[in-house]
C-alpha cells in the first residue's frame, strides 16, 4: 500500500473515513491478529503431538482426550476467524472495508477497533440478531 503509519497512530472521527492511514492501520491490525492465531494454532498442534507421545494411565488419557477436543474446537474457531480476516483484508483492497454490507454506511470506528472483521453496523447487527431470534422461536 505504501502508507507509513505515524507512531502511536489511532483512527479518529475527525479524519476522512477509511483514508489511507485508517486502511493501513486496520490492515496491520488484521495481519497481526492473523499471525497470532496461526502461531497459537501451531503451538497447540505441537502440544497435542507431544502430549500424545506420553504414556498415561486411564485418568490421564481421559483428561488428554478432553484437552484434545477443546484444542481442536479452538483450532477450528481460529481457522474460521482467519477466513474472516482474509475477507476483511480483501475488503480493504477493494475499498469496501469499514462500510456496512446492508446499508453501505460507515461502521463506527470503535466497533471496528473492537471487532475489525465486522461487516455490519451496530444497528444492522442488532436487526440481524433480532431476526435470528425470531426465526429460532418459530
Amino acid at each position: 500500500m505504501g502508507v507509513s503509519l505515524p507512531p502511536d497512530y489511532k483512527p479518529s472521527r475527525s479524519e476522512d473515513f477509511m483514508n489511507p492511514l485508517q486502511q493501513e492501520y486496520f490492515r496491520l491490525k488484521l495481519l497481526d491478529w492473523k499471525e497470532r492465531l496461526i502461531r497459537d494454532s501451531t503451538d497447540a498442534v505441537v502440544q497435542l503431538q507431544s502430549d500424545s507421545l506420553r504414556v498415561a494411565d486411564d485418568g490421564e488419557r481421559a483428561s488428554m482426550e478432553t484437552d484434545k477436543r477443546l484444542a481442536l474446537r479452538t483450532r477450528d474457531r481460529a481457522r474460521k476467524l482467519i477466513a474472516k480476516i482474509d475477507q476483511a483484508l480483501k475488503r480493504i483492497d477493494d475499498g469496501t472495508y469499514g462500510y456496512c454490507e446492508q446499508t453501505d454506511e460507515p461502521i463506527d470506528l470503535g466497533r471496528l477497533e473492537a471487532r475489525p472483521i465486522a461487516t455490519l453496523s451496530i444497528q444492522a447487527q442488532e436487526l440481524h440478531e433480532r431476526s435470528e431470534r425470531m426465526h429460532r422461536s418459530d
